[in-house]
């Protein structure tokens, strides 16, 4: 008779190796475009000025994400995947911003429209050429 201790420890195993999977995967996938200021009033925070973090990442978010305003003062770490504009992504950048605004009620027309989230000009020049004209991302809360 065999015992059921390698049987145990087979699914033991593969329990553990599918955790692994799903936990590397928590990242969502979007696009992202940039606007210019004027920045406020925001739909978040109004003219306030103490919205803006002190790096200037900053960002509007979509309607997938803006989930009636809950998305204001959310944080993302934000990192480009890739761009139309070849070799437009900085390796390995991966930065944090803040949700200040809505993308559909913004004072500046952005460089794409329906984008996940549209990054102020600092951010995405941090992550990416600042001429690419929309980027793909992964971003996480």
């Amino acid at each position: 008779m065999s015992s059921p201790l390698p049987l145990l420890l087979q699914w033991l195993s593969f329990f553990l190796i599918f955790c692994q999977m799903f936990y590397a995967s928590q990242a969502d996938l979007g696009t992202a475009s940039q606007y210019s200021p004027p920045y406020t009033p925001s739909a978040c925070f109004g003219s306030e000025s103490t919205q803006f973090p002190s790096s200037n990442f900053f960002a509007a978010a979509g309607e997938g994400i803006w989930d009636d305003g809950a998305a204001c003062g959310r944080q993302y770490l934000i990192s480009c995947i890739s761009s139309v504009l070849p070799r437009a992504c900085k390796s390995g950048e991966t930065i944090q911003i803040k949700i200040v605004d809505r993308a559909q009620n913004l004072s500046s027309t952005p460089t794409r429209q329906g984008a996940t989230m549209v990054l102020s000009n600092a951010a995405l020049a941090a992550i990416a050429d600042s001429n690419a004209p929309s980027l793909n991302i992964d971003f996480r809360q």
